[in-house]
């Protein structure tokens, strides 16, 4: 058997290793505070029935207070065409800019939830609070999808239309990446 080489990864980054991963905006609003919006790469689907999605965000991140104070978020997924401004929403803090404002991003109402959508993204999952908890210096939310829509152009058929839905993935750093647009259907 021959011996593959390896390369030691320090665990401060270990969970790079399962990058790229989907980015996503988080839109939120307090209820007095103004609505924000916080970029995040560690977001999933965690159950089916009900619909269930996590979030990952750190107790510091001013997004982390106002989905507390609300219980109510919504994934919004970005495309490449809007990178500079998830860049920006990732990087600075909303409890000091006006993050819609500083981007240009739209926010429109969202069908069930407080928090808005961003109008520039292909897809919104407005969700209510089902449960959260406590992971090191993270705390998941897990959030129950209460409405899914997606541009009719970019998703159809239970698929994303990867030609027009060029959407961000974090692949460590500053660095990004989109899908090649080429789908394999293996033989079973």
């Amino acid at each position: 058997m021959l011996k593959k080489e390896t390369v030691n990864v320090n665990l401060s980054s270990c969970s790079r290793l399962l990058h790229p991963m989907h980015t996503v905006l988080v839109s939120c609003a307090g209820k007095t505070a103004k609505p924000n919006i916080i970029t995040l790469a560690w977001a999933m689907p965690t159950s089916i029935d009900p619909p269930l999605v996590a979030v990952s965000i750190r107790p510091e991140r001013h997004s982390y207070a106002l989905i507390e104070e609300t219980e109510e978020f919504v994934v919004n997924i970005p495309t490449i065409d809007i990178l500079k401004e998830t860049l920006f929403c990732g990087r600075k803090s909303g409890s000091k800019h006006d993050k819609f404002k500083k981007t240009g991003l739209t926010p429109l109402p969202a069908r069930k939830v407080k928090p808005p959508i961003i109008k520039e993204c292909v897809a919104h999952l407005e969700c209510r609070l089902h449960r959260k908890f406590k992971t090191g210096d993270h705390t998941i939310f897990i959030g129950e999808v209460t409405e899914a829509y997606a541009d009719k152009e970019a998703f159809s058929e239970g698929e994303y239309n990867l030609r027009k839905a060029k959407m961000i993935f974090h692949v460590g750093g500053n660095e990004f990446a989109t899908l090649r647009i080429r789908k394999f259907k293996p033989k079973l």
